[in-house]
Parts: structure tokens; sequence; C-alpha cells
């Protein structure tokens, strides 16, 4: 009873890690919503992006640190070895005298901040406009990993599309040479139709080998911008067909920029230039600054006599003139502010362009998916029409080979058609900054 009792336990411990095994080496299947939310959590763009932020929010929280008083304290020790000797004429006569005390012993705490510093207080300004700055980049990467994520899904649903459409074409040719060699074999067809079919089966196991491989190329590449390792099994839940209710629906074109990233970081830029303008004017104004400063000494050779002192004091300075450097750095600057102002002119024709361009192949794909979609069925029809001709005599290999590559190309067609709808609106979302 026992050695039946261990068995038992033996075959479930077993079966126990052949299942452990079996589960870790499942593929880890994603749909793209997953997959979006793996990239924003686990790419190091992301990440570099957030550092950023923080470390921009660090800076500004330093530069507020010139607001409030700035306090030292030192000390020191002097051990004098030797006395320096003064020589006095006393009546004629020379006199020798060695000053100082052989120790000498002093501390200090002083004081100071600025009470009227206008270019400081504008420099606090431009650090608000860096972080900003830096929280736009920020949302940036993230709109851009979002597309490329996309397109990375997109591509890997063709692949994978396009395989399935190479396999069933090398399952026909597989299946209509195993029908033309009984034609054969019982003198119905001739030995140039077996060649042909046969040469058809040869063809198309080649195209199966480069589709699975493109299958692969688009599986490492959305895995690389997904932020995981290479060697994960990763595996993509969906098919394209999932998509033609959004080609399908009617589409209005998009043109507002007005969360465009460029746009709004050339928007910030121009705000920080403005500020740095101000604060350099700003540098021809008085600045004055209140410090405190409390001594404490002692000197002597045996014995130490302690001697404490402080003092208070207002400085008022007034830029007088400067070799004209604040002019020519205000004339800098507004210079760089007429450059970044042409720069945006530009930068905005560029994206409406590119805006047009991308509606205009969103609604060419549109038409294009419609045509394939019709053609689909038109060549599915004759496919089968063809096939069923050839088994009977009434039709030739060439023509069934005719019909084969139409139905091929239709299919590759709209799967083509769909891709190009999703990867275009895609690139148009992250033009126009839409999350």
């Amino acid at each position: 009873m026992e050695k039946h009792l261990l068995r038992f336990c033996f075959i479930v411990l077993i079966f126990s890690i052949l299942n452990i095994e079996l589960k870790a080496q499942e593929p880890l299947r994603v749909t793209l919503d997953q997959a979006l939310e793996i990239a924003l959590s686990e790419s190091n763009t992301i990440k570099i992006a957030d550092m950023t932020v923080e470390k921009s929010g660090y800076a500004q929280k330093g530069s507020y640190a010139s607001l409030y008083p700035n306090v030292n304290i030192s000390s020191s020790y002097q051990r004098t070895l030797l006395k320096q000797v003064m020589v006095m004429d006393m009546g004629g006569q020379a006199m020798e005298i060695k000053v100082g005390r052989d120790n000498n012993i002093s501390a200090s705490a002083s004081a100071s901040m600025p009470l009227v510093n206008a270019s400081l207080w504008e420099s606090l300004k431009l650090s608000a406009l860096d972080v900003e700055l830096a929280v736009e980049q920020a949302r940036s990467s993230k709109v851009s990993m979002i597309s490329q994520v996309k397109q990375a899904f997109y591509g890997v649903l063709l692949a994978k599309e396009s395989l399935e459409v190479m396999t069933e074409v090398y399952n026909n040719a597989q299946a209509n040479y195993e029908k033309t060699l009984q034609r054969y074999n019982v003198g119905k067809a001739s030995e140039l139709e077996k060649l042909r079919a046969q040469v058809n089966v040869m063809n198309a196991e080649p195209n199966v080998s480069s589709a699975e491989n493109a299958v692969l190329l688009a599986t490492w590449q959305l895995k690389a911008v997904m932020g995981l390792n290479l060697d994960t099994d990763l595996e993509t839940v969906g098919e394209l067909d999932d998509y033609t209710e959004q080609l399908l629906t009617p589409y209005v074109s998009e043109d507002n920029i007005s969360n465009n990233s460029s746009m709004i970081q050339l928007e910030i830029q121009n705000r920080m230039l403005e500020s740095t303008i101000r604060m350099q004017k700003k540098q021809y104004l008085p600045t004055l600054a209140a410090s405190i400063n409390y001594n404490y000494s002692a000197m002597g050779d045996d014995k130490l006599s302690w001697f404490p002192s402080s003092n208070a004091a207002l400085s008022l300075s007034i830029p007088v003139f400067d070799g004209f450097q604040k002019h020519y750095n205000i004339k800098q600057s507004k210079i760089t502010k007429d450059m970044l102002d042409v720069q945006r002119q530009d930068t905005e024709r560029q994206i409406r362009l590119a805006i047009r361009n991308y509606n205009d192949q969103i609604a060419l794909c549109v038409k294009n998916y419609t045509a394939a979609n019709s053609t689909v069925g038109i060549a599915q029809k004759s496919y089968e029409i063809s096939e069923k001709m050839y088994e009977v005599g009434k039709a030739t290999l060439v023509e069934l080979n005719d019909a084969q590559l139409a139905l091929m190309q239709a299919q590759l067609t709209q799967a083509q058609a769909i891709y190009s709808f999703m990867v275009a609106k895609a690139s148009l979302d992250e033009l126009i900054g839409k999350e």
C-alpha cells in the first residue's frame, strides 16, 4: 500500500513539474493595447524621458536657492613658527621687536541674500519654462513610441497575413500537383502538365520560407520597440481584418496642429528667448544685497585672549559700463528669436504638408481596399471555377495558375490596403499629437 502511495505521489510530482515547464514555455500573447502598455512601462526611451523631467524639476528647485540666505561657517588655526621681527629706531639706537603670537584661532559665521535683483527673478521664470519644455519632450517621446509600436504591430499582422496567403498558395499547388499526377498516371494529363504542376510547388515553397522569415523579422522589430528581450517568445493577437471597421467608417480629415509636439516645443523655446531678453535687459538695473558677519578670534602664546566682532552691511551695485557686453548679448538673443520665428513658420508649413499627404494616403487606402475587396470575391470564385474545370479536363493548368495568381494578388492587395491605412493613421495621429 505504501509503495503504491509513493508511486502515485511521484507521478503527481512529475506531472506538476511538466505542467510548470509547459506554462513557462507558453508565448507571451499580446493585443495592441497590451503591447502599448508594455512599451510605455518597459521602453528605455520613455524611462529616459521621465528621468529628464525629474532632472529638470530638481534644477528648477535648485534655482530657487538663490532667493534664500547663503550661510557659511568657517574656522582656522595658525601656529607661528617664526615671528616677524620689526626694527625701530629708539633714540638713535636700533631696537628689534618680535610681532605676533604663537597661536591664532578664528571662527566666523556669515549670511548674505539678495534683496533686489530683477534679473535673478526673471531667471527663475526661465527655469520654470525649462521644466515645461522637458515635460513636452517627454510627451513627444510617448506619442512617438505609441506610433512606433502601432506600426510594428501592424507590420507583424501584415507579415502573418502574407504567410497565410503564401501557405494557401503552396497547399493549392501541392493539391493541384497530386491531381495532375493522378491524371498523368491514367493518361489524362501530359508530362508537360505534370512538370508545370511540380514547378509550381517548388516555386511556392521558397515564398512560404520568405514569408515565415518576414514574420520573424517583424516580430523582432515589435519586441525591440516594446523594450523586450529579443529572445522573448512573443505572439500577437488579432488580424488585419479586425481594423476593417475603422477603414470603412466615414473619415474626417485632420488638420489641427495645436497639439503637435514640435510646434509646442518651438512655442516654449520662443517664450524662453523672450524671458532671456527680459533678463538681459534687467541686468542694467541696480542690485541690492544684505549680509551679516560674526567673527570670534583669539591669539596668544600660552594664554589665549578671545575677541568677538560682527558687522552687517547693505551692498548696492549699479552697473555703469561693461564694454557693451549686455547690449551685444541682447542683440544676439533677438536674432536667435527671429531665427526661431522663421523656423516655426517652416516647421508649420512642413507639418501641414505632411498632414495633407497622410489624409490623401488614407483616402487612397480606402479606395484600394474597396476595389480589392470586390476583386477578392471575384478572384476566389474564378479560382474555384477554374479548379473544378481543371478536374474535369475543361481547363488547362496554365488557366488554373492564372486564376490562383489573380486570387493571391487580390488577397495581398487587400491586406496591404488595411495595413497602409492603419500605418498612415498612426503616423497622422503622431503628427497631430494625438495620444
